[in-house]
């Protein structure tokens, strides 16, 4: 047997569960996450304090900050009370959304604040979406259609857009310096730049 027929055959076995199982605790395993953000209401149902599952706040806010991507506490602060308040629009604010949006910011890997934010409005921007992909699959008349997928199709675009502004925003930061190795005889010279032989007659 030839090594592309072994390959071949190595490719076609099934994958077991054990192997699954085994690649998903190496992705929840490959670095401490933040704890799971809880929340305090008042009478009103409004919140009224955050905190982290976490015997140390201290050490909770720490691996939520770099999860975020910050050093900044005021920045954090402030993103954190921005993506609690997600959705809210009078209603109660929803614990398992927030600790979602956090879990796709998370995913996003932000290395700075302008990922961070760039991530959060990923985030919004795809629970708009869901909730209008809802809306489009009950609704009642034609104009409600329309609405609905006038709006789907926007939000569609606009996480395009914002998957290839994080796109260009690293690579701008990811600058390569190539580096070439530049051998010279002894007596000879090195020449940098285009060089170019001419025929018969050229200097």
């Amino acid at each position: 047997m030839t090594k592309k027929q072994n390959i071949l055959q190595q490719q076609e076995k099934p994958i077991t569960e054990e192997q699954v199982v085994d690649a998903v605790r190496t992705k929840k395993h490959a670095r401490p996450r933040a704890p799971r953000l809880e929340m305090n209401f008042d009478e009103d149902k409004r919140v009224n304090s955050l905190k982290f599952d976490h015997e140390d706040q201290s050490v909770a806010y720490t691996l939520a900050m770099y999860d975020v991507g910050t050093g900044d506490a005021d920045f954090f602060q402030g993103i954190l009370k921005q993506v609690a308040s997600l959705g809210s629009q009078g209603k109660p604010v929803c614990e398992d959304a927030t600790n979602f949006v956090l879990s796709v910011i998370r995913s996003v890997d932000p290395q700075d604040e302008v990922e961070a934010m760039l991530a959060a409005q990923m985030a919004a921007t795809h629970l708009a979406t869901m909730t209008f992909a809802r809306r489009l699959n009950h609704v009642e008349t034609i104009p409600q259609q329309d609405s609905a997928e006038r709006a789907l199709n926007k939000l569609a675009r606009t996480f395009t857009t914002q998957m290839e502004t994080l796109k260009k925003h690293r690579a701008k930061a990811q600058q390569t310096v190539r580096v070439e190795r530049v051998l010279v005889s002894e007596g000879g010279q090195a020449i940098v730049g285009d060089v170019s032989t001419g025929g018969e007659g050229s200097a």
